[in-house]
């Protein structure tokens, strides 16, 4: 009987912690983005009203707090990859979602450099596997139908979005990251020189 009764219990308690994970998460997310990953984390605590304990308990260091708010927003890259992929054409949805991806290199890069300088257990998470395999979804599709260049690898448009945020990162010209990749998409769509062989 005493088994039983505390089951019901427990339950709650497992749900409230889960609430209070992702609520840290939201916030630690939105401190981030506004102090950088330097941000302190007793100031992330109060701004999820809860006390410091409850954060550590949840996030027992820095690299992993910061490994979890990684990890959850190339969550919701990829599912948005899937979600392009199945509701536009394969070229939009290539397009669309490298345009995403440029916004989150952009946006992690500081975050991406500080977590994987808090230790080796940052190579816990691949991130640039999760990400090239997105992509290579992505690509494929626009291949196969004509969408995009037979010449390219997901490993090549990555490198060419990143290297689009890390060349735009210090500029005060906030167009001028989008420009550069529109001017990439219109070579992912081109096709490859003439007389050059591609085996599809």
């Amino acid at each position: 009987m005493m088994t039983a009764g505390r089951t019901p219990a427990q339950r709650p308690t497992r749900a409230d912690a889960r609430r209070n994970r992702e609520h840290l998460l939201a916030v630690a997310r939105e401190t981030f983005d506004e102090a950088g990953p330097d941000a302190s984390l007793v100031e992330i605590a109060r701004r999820a009203g809860v006390g410091q304990g409850t954060l550590y308990r949840h996030f027992p260091t820095r690299a992993a707090l910061l490994r979890a708010v990684l990890a959850s927003r190339i969550e919701t890259l990829c599912r948005r990859a899937a979600e392009l992929s199945a509701n536009e054409s394969p070229g939009d949805a290539l397009a669309a979602w490298l345009r995403l991806l440029l916004d989150h290199a952009r946006l992690n890069q500081g975050l991406a450099g500080a977590f994987m300088l808090e230790g080796p257990e940052a190579s816990a998470v691949d991130c640039h596997r999760v990400i090239t395999d997105a992509a290579a979804d992505l690509l494929g599709h626009a291949q196969r139908t004509g969408a995009a260049r037979p010449d390219l690898s997901s490993s090549d448009l990555i490198q060419l979005v990143v290297g689009i945020a890390l060349a735009t990162a210090r500029s005060d010209d906030v167009g001028q990251a989008d420009r550069l990749l529109t001017l990439a998409l219109d070579a992912v769509r081109r096709n490859p020189p003439t007389g050059r062989v591609v085996n599809c």
